[in-house]
């Protein structure tokens, strides 16, 4: 394998990082080539601004980026798509902007410290980048000429272009950020502003909801009346639906009792709890330490603590498993602990599928650990070592130090240096992670500790159990077969259905129930009464689903808008019969008896006040009517608020004098508009032309 394909392969979990960050996440492209796939390569998958998007070429980068873990497809598949378009979008600007890339900026960006191409080229025992050998491996594959390494060589220079020519659009649009003085004058003002105002108020909860209905005509009035909140760019489906879960039943839950009982017969015996659990799989897998009393949770604790080393106990329940524990030991150790450590790892974990992957060999790591050892042991600082060579990001800016914690919450043989030895011993541990070289720098407390092994077998579905499900389910089918039916099925057999939310044809997932991408394929091939003619397998579910509603683009459907503003439109329709019935007079007084209320009085109000006794939080007009001065001395007209109906009359406006100085306002302002300039992928797209053909095709 080539030393560049070397550091493609290495440097995939850096890109997994960026797939999440929405102004970065373009910066995969055409590094993969144009050779031949399973599918046609005149396929269209999207277009961005009249740029065509491949299917073809999108799912190379797909299979490549999900690993093959079917797991990851879907999520993967996603993240690529808004890479494509966002990248799309993002060179526009670029160009528009004439942003350039010189030759004497990709040198400065590929052989920079900590560049995605020196990660490769450090030395792991200096700590140190070479760039003279980074430099002569680029220029021996230029001269080779061989087509596979050079694509891989355009690709890292293809994103760090890209990377590059991102970090400066991010800066025009920083620096373009702007505050104007009348702005914070004014902002400055209405936090300092202050009101005394009397008022009266009836709350919309004194009418019992059950009183006002709502019809479905004026669900969709108020949609149009809001359209601007409500409507929707992208066509969208509904359904309503009932599951039949596959859960363990009793004849499953004594098939595993008898299991564990046959694992405990084994376990008393064994004198080597660690090679019996390296021979059977444990859902508890043995933690070869001692972990103190306080913190130990098992729900049978009690009875653990009574036994004997050697002594069986179970099998019993913890949540979902069959429990036998077998007491190893019982020593008397510290509470909690503080140390200090530097790591040299052997493995890391690629941070969006957990697999490990290796870092270095044993006897790297092992001879790193005993160098610093020998360093620390000639008087070197152990602060700077731990600085330039720890790899425990979690712990190398705080020194290395973990500060005190208790027993059980580190790996086995690293919990067993910090609370097995004395206060101030030092050593070299070796863990899952790699090697540490490990200071005990103090201890506190001192109760008993346990060595338990846990032998745990999950109560899972049979395939007896999993059968008779599916057979309700089908039975279920059988009876709703449409719309009328399916209702008057769920009736009949007493069962809870559930209407999901909103789901778009190129979604995965529904709202409220689960990932299936078959189910949303149904809901967009089906028209509403529709009822699924077999089951759907969602999170171990066997779901049956009818189609309740199709919102097309636009204001959405009744069945969409209702469970949105049913509560705002009654709540219109309550303040309207509080108006004309309750509110009489021209007084506070006379409002106050009218409404069987009393005059209510607020001194101090503040301006950005959320709550007002009687109305609840986020009264703005509440709040606007208090500090507009024409209500200074007289009684507003009644006001619909958000909480309730109520009027007032402003008694005094004044200011309170306030700390925040007007340019440390400005500051904060322009930190928050500098946040939001930051970030204008929505804005992008949503002045786009984006035309995404994903739902014809998965």
């Amino acid at each position: 394998m080539s030393v560049i394909q070397s550091i493609r392969d290495r440097g995939t979990w850096i890109i997994f990082i960026l797939l999440g960050l929405a102004l970065i996440a373009f910066i995969l492209q055409d590094g993969l080539g144009k050779q031949g796939s399973v599918f046609s390569n005149n396929s269209t998958l999207g277009k961005v601004n009249g740029v065509t998007i491949d299917r073809a070429e999108f799912e190379k980068k797909v299979e490549l980026y999900s690993r093959g873990n079917a797991a990851q497809y879907e999520q993967t598949r996603t993240q690529l798509w808004d890479q494509e378009i966002n990248k799309v979008l993002l060179e526009e600007e670029f160009e528009a902007l004439g942003l350039g890339f010189s030759d004497k900026q990709l040198n400065e960006e590929l052989y920079k410290p900590g560049s995605q191409l020196m990660q490769q080229f450090t030395d792991p025992k200096t700590g140190f980048p070479n760039v003279d050998q980074a430099k002569q491996v680029l220029a021996q594959i230029k001269k080779s000429k061989k087509a596979e390494e050079l694509k891989q060589v355009a690709e890292l220079v293809n994103v760090t272009r890209l990377q590059t020519l991102n970090n400066k659009y991010n800066a025009i649009l920083s620096q373009s950020a702007y505050v104007p003085k009348w702005l914070v004058e004014k902002q400055l003002s209405d936090n300092n502003s202050i009101a005394n105002v009397s008022y009266v108020a009836v709350p919309y909860n004194t009418i019992a909801d059950s009183t006002v209905k709502v019809s479905d005509d004026e669900i969709v009035a108020y949609g149009n009346k809001h359209a601007k909140q409500y409507e929707k760019e992208e066509e969208t489906r509904i359904i309503k639906f009932v599951s039949f879960d596959a859960q363990p039943s009793k004849s499953d839950s004594q098939a595993t009792y008898a299991k564990l009982l046959t694992y405990k017969q084994t376990l008393e015996t064994t004198a080597d709890a660690e090679s019996f659990f390296a021979k059977n799989n444990s859902s508890l897998p043995y933690f070869n330490g001692y972990i103190s009393k306080s913190q130990i949770n098992q729900p049978v604790k009690d009875s653990l603590f009574k036994l004997s080393v050697g002594q069986t106990y179970g099998p019993y329940i913890d949540g979902n498993n069959y429990v036998v524990a077998k007491m190893v030991g019982i020593k008397t150790m510290p509470d909690s602990a503080k140390v200090r450590h530097i790591l040299f790892k052997t493995k890391d974990r690629d941070p969006q599928t957990g697999q490990p992957f290796m870092v270095r060999d044993d006897s790297t790591a092992k001879h790193l650990a005993d160098t610093v050892m020998m360093d620390i042991a000639k008087g070197k600082s152990f602060d700077s070592l731990c600085l330039a060579k720890s790899e425990d990001e979690g712990s190398k800016d705080k020194k290395g130090i973990y500060d005190y914690f208790p027993s059980g919450r580190m790996v086995a043989s690293f919990n067993e240096f910090c609370f097995g030895k004395p206060v101030g011993s030092k050593g070299i541990v070796q863990t899952e992670f790699g090697y540490h070289y490990i200071e005990v720098l103090g201890q506190k407390g001192s109760q008993t500790a346990y060595n338990i092994a846990y032998m745990a077998k999950p109560i899972t579905v049979s395939n007896e159990t999993d059968v008779n499900v599916k057979n309700q389910a089908s039975t279920f089918i059988a009876k709703a077969g449409s719309g009328k039916s399916f209702d008057e099925a769920i009736t009949k057999d007493k069962m809870n259905a559930i209407t999901s939310g909103e789901f778009k044809k190129v979604d995965a997932m529904v709202p409220s129930l689960g990932n299936n991408r078959n189910l949303v394929r149904w809901a967009y091939e089906s028209s509403v009464g529709d009822v699924t003619k077999s089951y759907f397998d969602v999170n171990n579910k066997y779901v049956v689903a009818m189609l309740v509603a199709i919102n097309k683009v636009g204001v959405p459907s009744a069945t969409t808008l209702r469970p949105l503003v049913e509560n705002l439109v009654r709540n219109e329709k309550k303040a309207k019969q509080i108006i004309e019935t309750k509110f009489k007079g021209n007084t506070l007084e006379a409002f106050a008896t009218s409404t069987g209320t009393v005059v209510q009085k607020l001194d101090s109000l503040q301006f950005s006040q959320p709550f007002i006794p009687a109305l609840g939080n986020a009264e703005p007009k509440f709040i606007g009517a208090a500090f507009n001065a024409s209500n200074k001395g007289k009684v507003t007209e009644p006001i619909a608020g958000n909480g309730g109906v109520f009027v007032l009359k402003t008694d005094l406006i004044g200011a309170k004098p306030s700390a925040l100085t007007i340019d440390v306002l400005k500051q904060q302002l322009l930190q928050s508009v500098k946040g939001s300039a930051s970030n204008i992928s929505a804005g992008l797209r949503k002045a786009a032309t984006i035309k995404d053909n994903r739902g014809d095709f998965y």
